[in-house]
């Protein structure tokens, strides 16, 4: 049986506990301040007993790539360097963290961002291959904008390499580790998925892609700690026939770790960037909040597209039911197959699940770790609530998610949760146990 205050061996680093702060993004950009909004994000759940956290999605190119306002971009050595605080500050409570390296390829904001497309005419989003005949059709309505730069295999074997670059800037900096954003309809997920995938060199096999990465990062970076999102395309909505299964799915976290990836996170998403991200309640008081109308018009291209895009979410609120840990038999199934470290992610809001998925009470476990993402946004020392037993406040009403694609941090937007939030650091809750 396994607590989740067990310690835990990913690769080379021991981490403290079973317990992680999943990706989200913390909007900190890459300017004067971008250091300190980081600390300001991450710290505080360090120092609340999180034993890993997984820094989110940083790109790893100059230029597009992005797939929201206000990413971090890790390409500069000297940027990364200034990260050092960063990881002082969580080494210094106790904790490890990896940082996320990711591309957005077809999700980029170049495709659906209509202010930062007038800001970026000439900017292209890097494709695995010719986008499926779904996004070229709204493409020719004018609700996306595609202009892809379909990769050659030199280019292939080149981004590989930068993946492997910004590795070892990570390790300069005094990263633990390295997590790879292989879901959320990512460029490597892009490379994984038969929906995007048509290529006929050696990269048609988009675990080769995969692969490439992790000997890059080798080359760069050493032993470190490597660990891959796998995804499964289960969510695929009906008219998307190519997809990857969750028998896909889990031979590609076969080969990943045979390739020598160090821990697996299982996920079960959409080829495309919907709700199946972020399960829960229709964020009706985000998508009515009087000082974000203009904002979603100039992101969406108008009021009636801003609206039109509010209706497909709410439709989607409605088809992703929340099931706390939904990636469980995912990962579960995947966890039998392999002989690394498996972490489980997805909806996660209380201890008792927490311990039901690690099998602390004799259940048969699903994974190794749990982490949550959200409920950080509403309590950044949550981890020392959750290690004491108590439960998440967050009730994934995505009001938090829907402001980001307008520049806004992630932060909660629900009152009675922040007013819960407030008594309960008055209390002394956040406070951790000795």
């Amino acid at each position: 049986m396994t607590a989740l205050e067990t310690p835990l061996q990913i690769g080379g680093v021991e981490i403290p506990n079973r317990l992680y702060r999943a990706p989200v993004l913390e909007c900190a950009g890459n300017g004067e301040a971008a250091v300190d909004t980081l600390i300001d994000e991450l710290e505080p759940t360090a120092a609340s007993g999180v034993g890993l956290l997984f820094q989110g999605a940083s790109i790893v190119t100059d230029r597009g790539g992005c797939a929201a306002p206000n990413m971090t971009r890790v390409h500069d050595p000297a940027f990364v360097e200034r990260l050092e605080r960063l990881t002082g500050a969580i080494h210094d409570h106790g904790g490890r963290v990896f940082l996320q390296l990711a591309h957005g390829g077809l999700r980029s904001m170049a495709t659906w961002h209509a202010e930062y497309r007038q800001q970026h005419p000439d900017q292209r989003q890097l494709a695995v291959s010719r986008p499926p005949w779904q996004l070229r059709a709204l493409d020719r309505v004018g609700l996306i904008s595609l202009q892809p730069d379909v990769l050659s295999t030199s280019e292939v074997w080149a981004l590989a390499e930068q993946f492997g670059r910004c590795a070892g800037y990570a390790v300069d900096a005094g990263y633990d580790g390295i997590h790879l954003s292989a879901a959320n309809m990512s460029l490597i997920q892009q490379f994984l998925s038969p929906f995007y995938n048509r290529r006929d060199d050696e990269f048609g096999d988009g675990v080769r892609f995969l692969e490439a990465i992790h000997d890059a990062v080798r080359e760069h970076a050493g032993d470190v700690s490597l660990v891959t999102k796998v995804p499964a395309e289960t969510a695929a909505p009906g008219f998307v026939r190519r997809h990857l299964s969750r028998t896909d799915g889990i031979a590609i976290a076969e080969r990943a770790a045979a390739i020598g990836y160090d821990g697996l996170v299982p996920v079960e998403v959409s080829p495309f960037w919907d709700m199946s991200i972020v399960r829960g309640a229709f964020p009706d008081r985000a998508w009515a909040a009087s000082d974000l109308q203009d904002d979603y018009a100039a992101v969406f291209g108008g009021r009636l597209r801003a609206s039109a895009v509010q209706l497909l979410n709410r439709l989607q609120a409605r088809r992703f039911d929340h099931d706390p840990g939904w990636n469980a038999d995912f990962c579960r199934a995947v966890r039998e197959r392999v002989d690394v470290p498996v972490l489980l992610e997805g909806g996660l809001r209380t201890r008792a699940d927490c311990d039901r998925y690690l099998g602390a009470a004799g259940d048969d476990p699903a994974a190794d770790a749990v982490g949550m993402a959200r409920p950080f946004y509403a309590e950044p020392r949550l981890g020392a609530r959750l290690l004491d037993g108590a439960d998440a406040l967050c009730e994934s009403c995505n009001n938090c998610t829907v402001p980001q694609v307008a520049g806004e941090p992630g932060r909660c937007r629900t009152p009675a949760i922040v007013r819960a939030q407030a008594r309960l650091r008055r209390d002394g809750a956040y406070e951790r146990s000795e």
